[in-house]
């Protein structure tokens, strides 16, 4: 590889990385909006929603891409989040300790609830992103003999999120297959024997693909849940809320990654052109009369979603709204109104 090809590669890598936290941020804010403005009650609902959603549309196929469905149960399920969450850069630790008992352990800091925001996450919220993946991971393997044994929640002031997968030897009733024992502890992790992906199937450029795409899926599917638990209405008005307190905070790291300035509307329309190839989705910028518009003619990110809802669009327009207010005062970002909130979505600004 020549220097400049060198080159591209880093900055490509960066801009993904950016986008990768500015979406990371905006599902952790979603949570954290949910807590502060309908309770605690309602966002374990969500995130027990948002979890369960993803299992059942990720676990199973995600064996077989990882090249792990062969393994006995508990070992896959356990092997799954280790694996998975390492492409997503989340820092995860597995400890094999039979073929039906095998440990996963997520040590500080924790990914999801990165810096302070770990302080306004209530417990139960944590336990319900458990109820919606790690419990019913038997059930998708048609096995329900497994169940996942929860050793420490971060949430809680103990160090680290971590349990067990235990496949035993009857078969669970529903409020079994997640407990807790809080008396044991999970043993050392030692990285030499770990699993490891196929370097084969899983080369650098892939991995730096799926380590943005692993932030970016969480909001796929916590959009039209966030739609369909609250109403469009309610829904959207937290979609939005978030994206603009999120697009506020992070603007500066997302164009210092894009090469990106602060400025007026010029410098934000061609930020946004900059962030739309960075996410591959296509965009035409025409300009008329001090003021940009932007033709996004797609929106990869709610291709083929599941229960899709025009509503989901108010995670752009909040976005926007707080990348724009970080880019400079006053300029104004509006979107057309368009058909089931599907492209081409027309974006003026100024």
């Amino acid at each position: 590889m020549t220097a400049a090809a060198d080159a591209a590669h880093a900055a490509q890598w960066k801009r993904w990385r950016a986008v990768a936290e500015l979406y990371h941020a905006y599902f952790t804010g979603l949570i954290l909006t949910v807590v502060t403005r309908r309770g605690t009650a309602d966002a374990a609902e969500f995130v027990f929603r948002v979890f369960r959603r993803q299992q059942q549309e990720r676990f199973l196929p995600g064996l077989k891409k990882l090249g792990i469905d062969h393994l006995p149960p508990a070992v896959a399920a356990a092997q799954y989040h280790y694996l998975s969450n390492w492409i997503g850069g989340v820092h995860v630790e597995y400890m094999y300790e039979s073929d039906t008992k095998a440990w996963i352990r997520y040590p500080p800091p924790r990914w999801i609830w990165k810096g302070a925001a770990i302080c306004g996450v209530p417990g139960e919220v944590s336990r319900a992103m458990l109820r919606g993946w790690h419990a019913n991971n038997g059930v998708a393997l048609d096995d329900t003999r497994l169940g996942f044994v929860c050793t420490k929640q971060s949430v809680d002031g103990q160090d680290g999120l971590e349990g067990y997968y235990h496949q035993y030897d009857h078969a669970l009733e529903l409020d079994q297959r997640l407990v807790f024992a809080r008396h044991l502890e999970a043993p050392l992790f030692d990285e030499k024997t770990a699993p490891a992906l196929p370097v084969a199937s899983w080369p650098k450029p892939r991995l730096e693909k799926a380590y943005r795409n692993y932030a970016m899926e969480y909001v796929r599917t916590a959009a039209p849940v966030m739609v369909q638990l609250f109403g469009p209405e309610d829904g959207g008005y937290l979609l939005h809320l978030t994206g603009k307190l999120i697009g506020m905070q992070c603007f500066d790291e997302v164009a210092t990654a894009l090469s990106m300035s602060r400025g007026g509307a010029r410098e934000f329309a061609s930020f946004l052109d900059a962030l739309f190839a960075t996410q591959d989705d296509s965009a035409e910028i025409t300009q008329s009369e001090g003021s940009f518009e932007i033709a996004q003619q797609s929106w990869k990110l709610m291709d083929d979603v599941a229960e899709y809802h025009g509503a989901c669009t108010k995670v752009l327009e909040g976005l926007f709204e707080g990348l724009a207010a970080g880019c400079g005062r006053h300029i104004p970002v509006h979107l057309r109104p368009t058909a089931a909130g599907r492209p081409p979505l027309v974006w003026t600004i100024g």
